[in-house]
């Protein structure tokens, strides 16, 4: 198929969805509802195709694939709560934006494409959604599924590589959100400019995990090797590296190996609850990576191209501009530099790009508000990893590089709709409007002044 064929066809697409949502066919409540419905019933109903396809593209093991792509899902009954808006005499309106499209990525290939889509049904928008085509056997999956369950006037899947995504983008959207990398976020957003469409950008960055004074060293590698190596280590909020004293890194040490070996066996390649690198390409990425690293290896290291397999490793004497610590690692590997000072590790992290994430591990309430408030991310979270998104009452977004505005629960439904101020007005009062209108006198001036001051109550 041609170029021009491809964009016609998306512009079809995106016309027939702007005209459904022209129709009113979005607004009512109970349509919401019933899209909503028929989304959970994809899920239940194809529960193990799903699992299926997420092991074909990641090796997901069955308990991730359902914790962190299928059950984090369910967060459409939150959404369905804030469809009401109170009525009064001057009120905000909710309003669907149009017609949205949601970009979709690789690593967590439902869930972080059915989440957005929540909120968007859930505010009154028709929506085009595109799935990465690197999970393909998700993305075919996903292509099959939505029109069978959802109205196909209302919603669609668009699926294809780059060349067909910035095809899509040519066409004018009310609302684009984007959960990827920050160099293909830069495209949309000049492609995003051109119909001045807003953008909300889900990115990523080096998320530190800051481990000092006080800590319970078992729990504490459980947990880092749990939030680091979940999903092979390929999440945008997993601890990307780890900032503690020399003292704290050779206690950590032989927790983080025994916690890895009880995890995953003494041979975590034939380990089933481990997943692997998504394709060959990133495979050859984060090996690269870990070639050019000046640290040392002292923890794991092995790995097999032909079954994207690497294992879980650990750099120690790392310096601040090593490979390592040029760009995220979205994978298996962590490096720890040691610091000196508590002031040291929060200049390290300053020095950074806004992370999506900042973890610290530390027994110390002071010590841990101490980092909250000398630094700044879009998450943060104490003694774990990970876990504070999922919880729908948080906002889930980056700051900075790391992304631009935040969803789940409440905060999707605001994401997707626009906040229109409203004021309905009686022809009551007249005389008093005529303060407002010529000749202007000092009077009027006067009292016009005192009603719109806080002590009093406007009239106007």
């Amino acid at each position: 198929m041609a170029s021009g064929e491809r964009m016609d066809n998306h512009r079809e697409v995106v016309e027939r969805l702007r005209s459904a949502f022209r129709s009113g066919v979005t607004i009512p409540e109970q349509f919401r509802r019933a899209q909503l419905t028929k989304l959970k019933s994809l899920l239940k109903d194809n529960e193990e195709q799903i699992v299926k396809a997420l092991h074909e593209d990641l090796a997901k093991p069955k308990f991730e694939a359902i914790i962190a792509e299928v059950d984090l899902l369910d967060a459409a009954g939150v959404c369905r709560q804030n469809l009401a808006t109170k009525l009064d005499d001057c009120f905000v309106r909710r309003e669907p934006l149009g017609v949205v499209l949601i970009i979709g990525p690789w690593n967590y290939p439902l869930q972080l494409l059915l989440t957005p889509l929540v909120a968007a049904i859930s505010a009154g928008n028709c929506v085009i959604i595109k799935p990465s085509e690197v999970s393909a056997a998700t993305d075919k999956l996903v292509a099959e599924l939505i029109p069978k369950y959802l109205s196909q006037d209302c919603y669609a899947v668009v699926r294809g590589g780059a060349e067909e995504t910035m095809g899509l983008l040519q066409n004018r959207f009310d609302h684009i959100f984007y959960t990827g990398s920050q160099n293909v976020a830069r495209s949309i957003l000049q492609a995003a400019s051109i119909h001045l469409t807003p953008v909300t950008l889900e990115l990523g960055g080096k998320c530190p995990c800051f481990i000092y004074g006080r800590v319970n060293i078992t729990s504490a590698a459980r947990r880092l090797v749990w939030a680091k190596f979940f999903n092979a280590g390929q999440s945008c909020v997993a601890p990307d590296y780890v900032l503690c004293t020399k003292a704290m890194r050779d206690a950590l040490l032989p927790a983080i190996r025994e916690t890895l070996e009880d995890f995953y066996s003494k041979e975590p390649q034939k380990n089933a609850d481990l997943p692997r690198i998504v394709s060959l390409r990133h495979w050859n990425r984060l090996m690269e990576l870990l070639g050019k690293t000046s640290g040392k290896v002292v923890v794991g290291g092995e790995s097999d191209r032909e079954d994207k397999y690497i294992a879980p490793t650990v750099v120690v004497d790392v310096a601040e501009d090593d490979a390592l610590m040029a760009e995220e690692i979205f994978g298996p590997i962590l490096p720890i530099l040691t610091i000196e000072s508590l002031e040291e590790g929060i200049d390290i992290i300053n020095r950074k790009e806004k992370p999506l994430a900042l973890y610290v591990f530390s027994d110390e309430s002071s010590l841990v508000t101490r980092v909250m408030e000398k630094t700044s991310s879009g998450g943060f979270c104490s003694n774990d990893g990970i876990i504070h998104m999922t919880l729908p009452g948080l906002p889930f977004g980056g700051v900075g590089a790391s992304g631009w505005g935040s969803y789940h629960g409440r905060w999707g439904f605001e994401t997707f709709s626009h906040q229109r101020a409203c004021m309905l007005r009686g022809w009551a009062l007249e005389r008093l409007n005529g303060l407002r209108y010529p000749p202007y006198t000092d009077d009027k001036l006067s009292w016009l002044r005192w009603t719109a001051s806080p002590k009093s109550c406007s009239i106007m």
